[in-house]
C-alpha cells in the first residue's frame, strides 16, 4: 500500500499565472519600446530634413545680403545718386499721366448737379491713390450742398472734404454766387 504524504510545511503552489501575466507585460514592453524607438527615429530623420533645409536658406540669404550690399554700394555712387533722382522725377511724370482725365471728367459729368459748374481740377499722387482738389462754382446754397452730397454718394470718389467756401460779389459778372473747393480720392486712377 501506498500512502502519500506531504511533508512540506506549505501546500505545492503553481507560478503559471504570474509567468504568463510577466510575459504579456514583457511583450507590450517590447512592442511599445519597437514604436517608440521608430517614432524617435522618424522625428530625428524629419530635424535632419529641417536642419538640412535651414542651412539652405542661410545659405542663400547670406548671398542675398551680400548682393544687396552691393547693390547699395553701387546705388551709393554719385553718379547713380543723380541717375536716381532722375528717375523719381520721370516717374513722378508717369504717374501724373497715368490719371485718365476722360474718365475722371466723365465721372464729373454723372454728378454734377444743375447750377454748379466745375471751374479747376487739380490732381495729386499721394500713396499711389490720386487726390483730386475741385474749384466749383454754385449760383445757390442748395446747387453747392447737392454738389457736396454727389461725391459722397458716388462710388468713383471717397474721403469727400470741403476745402473752403468763399461768397462771390454780386456785382461780379458771372452767374455763381460762391466759389467752393472741395477735396476727394479718385477711386478709378
Amino acid at each position: 500500500m501506498k500512502v502519500r504524504l506531504n511533508l512540506a510545511t506549505n501546500a505545492l503552489q503553481t507560478h503559471r499565472q504570474f509567468l504568463a501575466l510577466s510575459s504579456l507585460i514583457g511583450v507590450l514592453a517590447g512592442i511599445f519600446f519597437v514604436v517608440l524607438g521608430w517614432h524617435v527615429y522618424s522625428v530625428r530623420k524629419a530635424e535632419e530634413a529641417i536642419r538640412v533645409q535651414e542651412q539652405e536658406i542661410r545659405q542663400e540669404m547670406t548671398v542675398l545680403q551680400r548682393q544687396r550690399q552691393e547693390l547699395e554700394q553701387f546705388f551709393a555712387r554719385p553718379e547713380n545718386a543723380r541717375l536716381h533722382e532722375r528717375s523719381v522725377f520721370l516717374n513722378t511724370l508717369i504717374d501724373a499721366q497715368s490719371l485718365n482725365w476722360t474718365q475722371m471728367f466723365m465721372d464729373l459729368e454723372k454728378i454734377l448737379p444743375p447750377g454748379v459748374r466745375l471751374l479747376g481740377v487739380e490732381p495729386k499722387r499721394e500713396k499711389g491713390r490720386v487726390k483730386l482738389t475741385f474749384h466749383v462754382g454754385a449760383t445757390s446754397d442748395e446747387a453747392k450742398l447737392k454738389f457736396l452730397r454727389a461725391p459722397e454718394d458716388s462710388n468713383t470718389f471717397t474721403n469727400v472734404e470741403e476745402a473752403g467756401e468763399t461768397s462771390v460779389d454780386p456785382s461780379a459778372a458771372g452767374p455763381d454766387r460762391m466759389h467752393v473747393e472741395l477735396t476727394a480720392v479718385y477711386v478709378r486712377a
